[in-house]
């Protein structure tokens, strides 16, 4: 729920022209300044470094980021929190019965591994009833790299004997032409949401405008900054909305000394330490996929296999 344009204009330091200023560099809420660096908004608001400094910690105070609840608070919190299938058992299993919402679960791997499959089954599936293993809801869709395919979501939908029509009428889809629009429709999803009852988000893929358009060293820690803003909306939506958000990301192409391992995924710790649940998807024989849960918050490394047909997700 994004906090009037009058409350930003209400902090310390902060007046109207600044305020625009602000807003027109993507800072329309409390929480975007909140979790914003003081160079970042020094920046965008031309603004001396210290000034900054004191907006962002009269941000985090009107709403309260670093507070601290009990944990019965959040066990009870945590029993709004639903699972959305995948249409395979063995995949669920492995993410303990399922997609959470309220938590961001990353796909990574090469192309054709499955990451966009599987966000096609999901949002047919999200649809469903809770007794089917959906969430009774629509898809919001952020396509930056046009894999979106109507006609998987029609074959998806026909292997479960839905009405792929009704199935896409609920698919909420906008193409990203760079990232700093990809961030904005996720503050699009919120206005969508007031309208349709949202309850899964995709981005398919997270980092691959961030990676394409902040080349080299020099330019890391603002791809990272800006990275760790859209990753905490995202986060936010999932929490206000209880949606459950689904990002695919790339691996580097291929082994080298700065980059080691060619498996390891785009986008740094910051993605790393803010997906809750990250799965390496990898091909096997015949259709077959592995996953393997590599970090989640209770859940043990372990890994699981799954088949990608003309159906979908399968067993």
């Amino acid at each position: 729920m994004a906090v009037s344009a009058k409350a930003i204009d209400e902090l310390p330091g902060v007046g109207p022209a600044t305020a625009e200023k602000l807003r027109e560099a993507g800072y329309t809420d409390l929480m975007a300044l909140a979790v914003a660096s003081p160079q970042m908004i020094a920046d965008a608001a031309e603004l001396g470094a210290n000034v900054a400094q004191k907006i962002i910690i009269a941000a985090r105070e009107a709403v309260d980021v670093g507070g601290f609840e009990t944990g019965d608070v959040i066990l009870e919190r945590r029993k709004s929190v639903a699972k959305l299938t995948t249409c395979s058992k063995a995949l669920d299993e492995l993410l303990g019965g399922g997609l959470e919402t309220q938590a961001i679960t990353e796909m990574y791997g090469e192309f054709g591994s499955g990451k966009s499959q599987l966000a096609h089954q999901l949002a047919v599936n999200v649809t469903r009833s809770e007794d089917d293993g959906g969430l009774n809801g629509d898809t919001v869709w952020v396509d930056t790299e046009q894999t979106f395919r109507p006609e998987r979501i029609r074959h998806m939908s026909d292997a479960l004997d839905l009405d792929p029509e009704t199935i896409l009428k609920r698919i909420h889809v906008a193409r990203a032409f760079n990232s700093h629009h990809q961030m904005l429709l996720v503050e699009k999803a919120s206005e969508i949401a007031k309208d349709f009852p949202i309850r899964l988000v995709v981005i398919d893929s997270l980092t691959a405008h961030f990676r394409a358009e902040y080349i080299g060293r020099g330019v890391l820690a603002e791809r990272q900054q800006l990275l760790n803003k859209h990753i905490h909306e995202l986060m936010r939506f999932g929490d206000l909305h209880n949606a459950v958000i689904y990002v695919t990301n790339q691996v580097h192409s291929k082994p080298d000394a700065f980059f080691g391992d060619p498996t390891r995924p785009i986008g740094g710790h910051i993605v790393g330490h803010s997906a809750t649940f990250r799965v390496y998807l990898r091909k096997s024989k015949g259709g077959k996929r592995i996953a393997r849960l590599i970090d989640s918050p209770s859940l043990p490394e372990a890994e699981a296999v799954f088949s990608v047909s003309e159906a979908g997700i399968r067993d």
